[in-house]
């Protein structure tokens, strides 16, 4: 049987849940995700050059199926700092997912059928 890891990131905090079907983790991938979004936009930002609200990242929702030594299938949800909800599909190298008409959340659930 396979086990789900939710990992949520948000600002210097990261939460890490386990479940044993997809269903529940996909379900906590979009409470959580909704979560960080209810915290209200980000402000702009400058260091270097500006940083806009819808380039920075609030927070991360991501499950994964892998471990440390064998390959598994990671997707998620980036929260952006306008509120915004962008899916994504591995790993190291993140690739962004097609929302579709569906949205992003049925994008996540698509990467793992």
């Amino acid at each position: 049987m396979s086990t789900y890891k939710l990992t949520v990131r948000q600002g210097p905090r990261v939460v890490r849940e386990k479940f044993e079907d997809l269903d529940s983790a996909l379900e906590a991938l979009e409470q959580h995700a909704k979560d960080i979004r209810s915290a209200g936009p980000l402000k702009g930002r400058k260091m270097l050059r500006e940083f806009e609200p819808e380039v920075q990242v609030a927070g991360r929702v991501e499950i994964s199926t892998g471990g440390l030594m064998r390959r598994g299938i990671d997707a998620g949800i980036d929260v952006m700092g306008d509120g915004t909800f962008v899916a994504f599909a591995g790993g190291m190298r993140r690739i962004e997912l097609d929302p579709g008409t569906r949205g992003p959340f049925a994008a996540v659930r698509k990467a793992f059928s």
